[in-house]
This record gives structure tokens, C-alpha cells and sequence, in this order.
């Protein structure tokens, strides 16, 4: 029984933000602070932006370190089940936004 003037407080659903791990450094952080590089269907690797891209995707931080210590480590070709070349890691590196 209900004690006199309580209301019942309506459940607030708290809102999932979705995690993803970083290939380089291993650590779980939100998607949205994360950058994709996708491999296509066509199998090109590619920066994805918008997180909408078709294909196999992997994330990292937004940091030229955790790239190269992906790629170091060939933890970006395990995750994109395809060997990354030097043109590709290059060409990853030249269009990280500014300031990263």
C-alpha cells in the first residue's frame, strides 16, 4: 500500500551511449569521440567521417598515435581483415582533421 501523497516517480530510460574499443590503444570510449576507417566493399581503405560508410570499420582515438601504433602493430589489418599499405597509412595521416 501506497503511503498518502507519494506519487510514483515514472522511470527516466538513462539513454546508451554506444562504446567502441580504440585498435590502438585498447581502450573503450564513446563512438561518437572515436574516427572510423573503413575498408569498402570494393576493399579501398578510407577515413570515415561520417560513421556511415558500407563496409568492415574499425575505430580509433582521434590521435596520430594511436594510428600509428595500429598500424605498428598491425592491429588495424587484423580488425579491417586486409593488409594496409604504406600509401593507404599515409594518406589515413593526411586526412586526420586538423589539429590531431
Amino acid at each position: 500500500m501506497k503511503a498518502p501523497g507519494v506519487k510514483l516517480m515514472k522511470q527516466q530510460k538513462i539513454k546508451k551511449v554506444p562504446q567502441r574499443k580504440c585498435v590502438g590503444c585498447g581502450e573503450m570510449k564513446d563512438k561518437k569521440s572515436l574516427l572510423r576507417i573503413v575498408r569498402s566493399p570494393e576493399g579501398e581503405i578510407s577515413l570515415d567521417l561520417t560513421g556511415k560508410k558500407s563496409g568492415r570499420g574499425a575505430y580509433v582515438c582521434r590521435s596520430r598515435e594511436c594510428i600509428k601504433k595500429a598500424v605498428k602493430e598491425k592491429r588495424l589489418e587484423r580488425a579491417l581483415e586486409k593488409p594496409v599499405t604504406e600509401e593507404v597509412y599515409a594518406k589515413l595521416l593526411e586526412d586526420l582533421p586538423d589539429g590531431q
